[in-house]
């Protein structure tokens, strides 16, 4: 029966282990809490800056920028104005100079590689239409050069 007794006092000091622990961890948290409270304080957070937004609540109404005037642009306006007078550009300038010389230069530029391509392809089959005509009329040639032989001949015989 003394293991019962030394058991019932080994789990009342651990109650009272427990209990401490929390007591610790309960004064950690509370002296945590007032740190951050302590912190928060000190550092206050970012005001806004209101621009163009006119808040209704007061506390805000603090944070609201001035308006801003539009500076005077009347003088640089002039000064452009005055700079776009000046006849010595105007002179300058040569009308000749301006204008392409052909109207259609542009197109000629763009399309002369295709141009070229079309030319090569055509002298191709201008050349293949020339041969099959020439083997066409091979038969036709060899009668009419044996004609002119036989006309030169006779030719010569009447001489």
């Amino acid at each position: 029966m003394a293991s019962v007794g030394s058991l019932e006092e080994e789990a009342r000091k651990r109650k009272d282990r427990l209990r401490a622990l929390t007591r610790k961890t309960n004064d950690c948290d509370s002296a945590r809490e007032k740190h951050e409270s302590e912190s928060t304080e000190k550092e206050k957070l970012p005001r806004p800056v209101f621009r163009s937004y006119r808040p209704q609540a007061e506390e805000l109404k603090e944070s609201v920028l001035p308006r801003m005037k539009p500076g005077d642009v009347s003088e640089e306006v002039q000064d452009q104005i005055q700079a776009g007078k000046s006849e010595h550009v105007v002179n300058e300038v040569d009308l000749m100079n301006l204008a392409p010389r052909k109207p259609d230069w542009d197109l000629k530029r763009d399309c002369a590689k295709k141009l070229e391509k079309l030319e090569k392809r055509t002298q191709r089959a201008i050349a293949e239409l020339i041969r099959e005509r020439l083997k066409a009329s091979q038969d036709d040639l060899v009668t009419v050069v044996n004609a002119s032989e036989a006309v030169a001949m006779a030719d010569n015989d009447e001489d």
